[in-house]
């Protein structure tokens, strides 16, 4: 099995710079939201590991939101951020894409602070790879390279099968085992590739396992003092819920436009978000607790396609910046946008407010897990007002739900078992 891994490249932009900047970035798209996969600077499709990559300018409309606690508005700077979603080791993604797309990437980042256009290219990006707080990936170990081979054999067999009527379940097993045949005999001939999983790398099982035996541990040290210091924890959350000011106005006409020209062009689309968090030692050490307790339960639980309820989630990542002054969130889903938020306001209402309560301005919660994200519009205006347009998405297979990987990868599955009952072979035909 090969894992996942992502990298968060953030750099400030120099002075002066940005819209140059953003002149550029447009030339690696094709029409507005549309990516070209060959465009001159980053061919993102030459590089097989990589499900996805963005170029977003981090800006900050609402960094003025943090005056309503009576602290200054800060200075902080604009950023351009460079995401990918790749196989394997993210430092080996980028090394390749610092070493094949380097005039292209020379070019880019050349608009941001202390960027040395004769200096080592990797080592520069590598130094602004900023740890990731919490990510999710939705299902460990499918790489790209078997999402396209297997989408190829879905494909190729959907225009062979027999479209006629089963007439029984033996007359299934029938054609699955002709099917299972044909695909055995095109693979001799070479007309269709289904490379075996790689071997998983023993040091990502070790560090999997230490970091599980890790958090058990501190969960176990940690238990007679949440025992203790539980109930002063929670009334101190409660009073801070209850003096929190709420900040939800609703989302400017044109920044919504703005924001819509870019989505729907694929069923799956990107989500770029960033905020800043709520002052003080207790928010910041819940914000840190939570992420750490995400992170784990991605790793650990989360691993087969499921977020908590939601199953639309190709990768999400969460990112500190600016010493934990901000957050950059980022997504990849199926859908429109409008579903994804509700669909997490149904499924999963609980776990926004866990997960993005600590924002400034979020709406008000009871007891970290009730209301907030319940009260939609304010949500829903929340959120779009903290959601950045993402000047440059790509994804490595175009058309293709999460539910489309998981079809195909039962299709796959269903040819190489060596014997299938009869209600199985008919439930596989119907996969096609």
């Amino acid at each position: 099995m090969t894992p996942q891994s992502q990298f968060t490249v953030l750099a400030p932009i120099a002075a002066g710079r940005e819209p140059a900047l953003r002149e550029l970035l447009a030339t690696m798209n094709a029409t507005a939201g549309v990516v070209d996969p060959r465009n001159a600077l980053v061919p993102f499709e030459e590089f097989g590991q990589l499900h996805f990559a963005r170029f977003v300018i981090l800006t900050d409309p609402t960094i003025s939101d943090i005056e309503v606690y009576g602290v200054p508005r800060p200075t902080l700077p604009n950023y351009l951020a460079f995401v990918g979603d790749c196989d394997g080791s993210s430092h080996d993604c980028l090394a390749e894409l610092a070493r094949r797309a380097q005039s292209g990437l020379r070019q880019i980042f050349a608009h941001c602070e202390q960027f040395d256009t004769a200096g080592d290219l990797l080592a520069w990006l590598q130094a602004r790879d900023l740890p990731i707080a919490a990510s999710y990936v939705n299902w460990v170990g499918r790489t790209v390279q078997q999402i396209k081979q297997e989408c190829a054999l879905q494909q190729v067999l959907s225009a062979r099968v027999d479209r006629t009527p089963v007439e029984s379940a033996a007359e299934a097993r029938e054609r699955w085992q002709e099917m299972r045949d044909f695909v055995r005999n095109e693979a001799s001939a070479r007309r269709l590739t289904l490379t075996p999983p790689a071997r998983t790398p023993p040091g990502w099982l070790l560090a999997r396992w230490g970091n599980f035996l890790f958090g058990l541990v501190v969960s176990l040290l940690a238990l007679p003092v949440l025992l203790v210091l539980g109930p002063l924890w929670i009334l101190m959350l409660r009073r801070l819920e209850t003096h929190d000011p709420e900040v939800c106005p609703r989302p400017q006409s044109a920044q919504l436009i703005e924001l819509q020209v870019l989505e729907d062009h694929d069923v799956t689309n990107q989500y770029t978000a960033f905020g800043s968090a709520k002052p003080g030692v207790f928010r910041r050490g819940l914000i840190t607790l939570v992420f750490a307790i995400i992170q784990f339960t991605a790793r650990h639980i989360f691993t087969r396609g499921y977020l908590a309820r939601v199953q639309t989630i190709h990768f999400a990542r969460w990112v500190f910046v600016d010493s934990k002054r901000r957050v950059l969130f980022t997504s990849n889903y199926d859908g429109g946008h409008q579903a994804y938020m509700d669909d997490f306001i149904n499924k999963a209402a609980w776990g926004l407010n866990v997960a993005f309560s600590s924002g400034v301005g979020w709406p008000h919660t009871d007891w970290l897990l009730l209301r907030g994200a319940r009260r939609e519009q304010y949500f829903k205006y929340f959120q779009r007002r903290h959601q950045l347009p993402t000047q440059v998405w790509y994804k490595a297979y175009p058309g293709l739900t999460l539910q489309d990987l998981r079809r195909n990868a039962l299709i796959r599955a269903g040819l190489e078992k060596s014997e299938m009952s009869d209600a199985q072979a008919l439930a596989w035909l119907k996969l096609l």
